[in-house]
């Protein structure tokens, strides 16, 4: 699949900007007349240069990139003089994300795949607001020379997701072949997926299977929702493994979420249609959990949906060889679990 258009990186530079003079990219000299005088030195200039936005012209200001006679400025709200002002227009960014030297859980890794246990609180490709720091930038510095390449371009395979505040289990493909062979195994649900999501209350019947369209919420178009008509098939299987507090009407529990499909936010929004939403759900989590499960929250240290990515399992797509994967609870989710059980 071709990289999504929303990669490009921001315009953010290092060194010293001054110093680069613009190196790779161009250098505008603009004189202005004693006429040209007196106004703000960013509309002035954003008049005489049609191709870069007042707010283009602000950064590259601030970053020191304007001259006047040889002397640097970097206040753009200051009255223009008359002169002589260059401007160093550096080049752009690459549109592709670069490699970044940060710590990644490998979990399995050939030349065809690696399977990796992600942090929560790491998004899984460059997004607006998520440039960097992503699963896609460490892969690429992960895996330097070996990723074979995708679509002609020497970057990693995303065939599936998991939210940026979800943890878990992970496959991404190395070469085209390991790529389409692993996008056809999603596409016929022939992947064993398997969360953990620690929920306010417990979901009844305890075991069930929710069976449902999402779509985009008709409400917020940020959220998705269960929809009566349109949307996707969404399909979830799930269990309670164990409840917190009293028998008859549990604060918390412990509840087993098998994908069927794998739809946006989908396993977060059939939690919150059954009553029971993840833990610390920013979006989804409508309705405050009992006091003394806020209180182990806040212990515990979660900041985000309590939702893990436990088990992940297949048939390798070029070896046949069948593979699965069960990744432990992160510090937070267990130590929360932990003290709920005490409740």
């Amino acid at each position: 699949m071709p990289p999504p258009s929303d990669l490009a990186l921001d315009d953010e530079e290092t060194g010293d900007p001054a110093a680069e003079d613009g190196a790779g990219g161009e250098t505008l000299s603009l004189a202005l007349g004693a006429d040209q005088a007196g106004a703000r030195l960013d509309k002035t200039l954003a008049d005489l240069i049609p191709d870069l936005s007042r707010a283009r012209l602000q950064a590259l200001i601030a970053q020191g990139r304007l001259t006047l006679n040889g002397k640097v400025l970097t206040d753009a709200s200051a009255k223009a003089q008359a002169g002589t002002y260059d401007l160093a227009i550096p080049p752009p960014e690459p549109a592709l994300p670069q490699p970044e030297a940060i710590p990644i859980r490998v979990v399995y890794e050939d030349a065809y795949l690696i399977i990796v246990d992600k942090p929560p609180g790491m998004a899984v490709h460059p997004a607006p607001g998520s440039e960097r720091g992503t699963l896609v930038n460490a892969l690429l510095h992960h895996c330097g020379d070996s990723l074979a390449g995708i679509g002609g371009v020497a970057r990693p395979g995303i065939v599936h997701r998991i939210d940026k505040n979800t943890s878990g289990l992970l496959v991404v493909a190395k070469t085209d072949a390991a790529h389409q062979g692993l996008s056809a195994l999603f596409a016929a649900h022939d992947i064993d997926r398997e969360y953990v999501a620690l929920v306010r209350g417990a979901p009844h019947p305890a075991r069930g299977t929710i069976a449902t369209r999402l779509g985009r919420s008709q409400a917020d178009r940020k959220k998705m929702a269960v929809l009566k008509t349109g949307g996707r098939e969404a399909v979830t299987h799930y269990g309670v493994e164990r409840a917190f507090g009293p028998q008859d009407k549990p604060l918390a529990a412990r509840v087993a979420c098998r994908l069927e499909t794998g739809r946006t936010h989908q396993i977060r929004v059939h939690m919150a249609s059954k009553g029971s939403p993840c833990l610390g759900d920013p979006v989804y989590g409508a309705g405050a959990p009992a006091q003394a499960v806020r209180d182990a929250m806040v212990q515990a240290g979660l900041a985000r949906q309590a939702l893990h990515a436990r088990v992940l399992g297949f048939v390798h797509p070029i070896t046949a060889e069948a593979l699965r994967f069960e990744s432990a609870l992160p510090p937070d989710m267990a130590d929360l679990e932990a003290l709920l059980a005490a409740l």
